[in-house]
């Protein structure tokens, strides 16, 4: 089915327990740090049912109708209406929803590809996973994930010589019904609003971590889960035109804790298999077709600092100077490299699994190399270009509620074409993307948005067919032999 956005809200009211501090909330569709964000991805729900989406944003299986980012893509028009149904999720949030609903949803299908890995662990999870993944797509089901342990619990031998316990996430039991967790996993992004997570690692273990293998799939409501939040952004905005992206896109992230939570069976995937855990990622699309979605989203993020770049040299009077113009010049060539790797990826789509089609690996991860690495210097290159127009602005849109301040900040402020108010408008929109808290988290997000940078150019390292290129070189120089004679005269060559 394709849920409503109010379907959705109703979705998270589930009496989960989430900590902003010590402040223990339990209906985040209503409290102040995290109502507006709520509103943002119900909206989503609710846009791609539109009659103008719908087409594009779900498909048709067996006489039931279901989101495009559970679609098992079969050929390249599948990839394409894949790709186009992330775009248009990511242009309605400017790209600052890294986990929205079809992030985790794309890793999950890309798993449900091949069930035989799961079933090598142990008889039936196969089938659990293949399960899970129909019953996400008929509920639309919003999952986040939570495959990283501590930062602080990744070197397991100091705990053991300060006699306590490693604080990441493990089975303490197994009993007939199912596994009971207990521990602590990252980075629950948009778990606040997600109805599951989806546990797991990403990071390798080594052999004696068995019980921390654990890879399952839990409601986030489910007695012993709490959720602590980081400091939420859109709790200390003042109004949508103060802090307009804070206001509404603020996804959160959390640390997620387990005391004593059950997980039936059914929800279990893998359990006692260090390396396995990991390999599922790698071994089918999962980790190309998620990843693609944030090659996607991180375009249509890429081209609104494009759109604040040539608006502020268009406010500013300065576009007709050759500096600016060679600045806005690499910015549109950066936008438009990035929109050919994603092209790339689909023209010189790979078949991982029998029957279907995968975005090709090599472009996928050196699209996500690049993303990493050049956001923060795209960014200041943006902010740059804003020089102090943000600090001139009055603190915040009060100032119009004053009829003799509004008169002199209309007079004082304005510029030719332009009302002091909307320029406020848009140094505000700026500044939120550029400067305020919530544009530092994103700059930090997007530096380890898929893992340390060495891990990202591993990656291409490994999908590299270097015996292609050496070939290359050793054609060459197979078409001649080492010199017999003595170097010709000059004049002779």
């Amino acid at each position: 089915m394709l849920k409503t956005g109010a379907e959705y809200l109703e979705s998270i009211r589930d009496g989960r327990k989430v900590y902003i501090g010590s402040e223990m909330v339990t209906d985040v569709t209503t409290h102040p740090a995290f109502r507006n964000a709520a509103q943002s991805f119900a909206r989503l729900y609710d846009r791609k049912r539109d009659a103008d989406n719908r087409a594009v944003m779900s498909y048709e299986e067996e006489g039931e109708r279901y989101s495009t980012w559970f679609l098992r893509p079969r050929s390249r028009d599948d990839l394409r209406q894949r790709a186009e149904t992330h775009r248009r999720i990511a242009r309605w949030t400017c790209g600052l929803l890294g986990r929205s609903p079809d992030h985790v949803a794309a890793f999950v299908t890309g798993l449900a590809l091949k069930p035989e890995m799961f079933e090598a662990n142990r008889q039936g999870f196969g089938t659990n996973l293949v399960r899970y993944w129909d019953g996400m797509r008929r509920h639309d089901t919003f999952a986040c994930y939570t495959v990283l342990p501590p930062q602080g619990a990744r070197k397991p031998e100091l705990y053991q010589r300060a006699g306590r316990t490693v604080p990441t996430l493990r089975v303490t039991q197994e009993t007939d019904r199912g596994v009971v967790l207990n521990g602590m996993k990252m980075l629950g992004t948009s778990a606040v609003f997600a109805n599951e997570t989806w546990v797991g690692n990403l990071l390798p273990l080594a052999p004696d971590q068995a019980l921390e293998s654990i890879t399952c799939a839990v409601p986030l409501g489910l007695p012993g889960v709490q959720i602590w939040a980081r400091k939420p952004f859109e709790y200390y905005a003042v109004s949508e035109f103060d802090n307009p992206l804070s206001w509404k896109f603020d996804e959160t992230d959390c640390m997620v804790l387990f005391e004593n939570v059950e997980v039936p069976w059914e929800r279990v995937f893998i359990h006692n298999d260090a390396v396995l855990s990991r390999d599922i990622y790698f071994q089918s699309p999962s980790h190309c077709l998620g990843n693609h979605q944030s090659n996607i989203r991180f375009h249509e993020k890429l081209k609104v600092l494009l759109g604040v770049a040539s608006k502020v040299t268009e406010l500013n009077g300065v576009g007709h100077i050759p500096a600016v113009q060679g600045t806005l010049g690499k910015l549109a060539a950066a936008e438009a490299g990035l929109a050919g790797m994603i092209a790339g990826q689909i023209e010189a789509a790979e078949a991982m699994v029998p029957g279907y089609l995968t975005p090709n690996r090599r472009a996928m991860y050196a699209a996500l190399q690049w993303c990493t690495t050049s956001y923060y210097q795209i960014a200041e290159e943006v902010r740059e270009l804003l020089g102090a127009g943000p600090f001139q602005m009055p603190a915040d849109i009060s100032v119009v509620t004053d009829e003799t301040l509004h008169e002199a900040f209309e007079t004082y402020w304005s510029v030719p074409g332009q009302s002091a108010t909307a320029r406020m408008k848009f140094m505000k929109f700026a500044w939120d993307l550029l400067g305020s808290d919530f544009a530092g988290r994103h700059t930090q997000y997007e530096k380890f948005y898929a893992g340390p940078q060495f891990v990202n150019v591993a990656y291409s390292f490994l999908h590299c067919p270097w015996a292609e290129m050496r070939e290359l070189v050793e054609d060459q120089l197979a078409q001649y032999d080492v010199p017999t004679g003595v170097r010709r005269p000059l004049a002779a060559q």
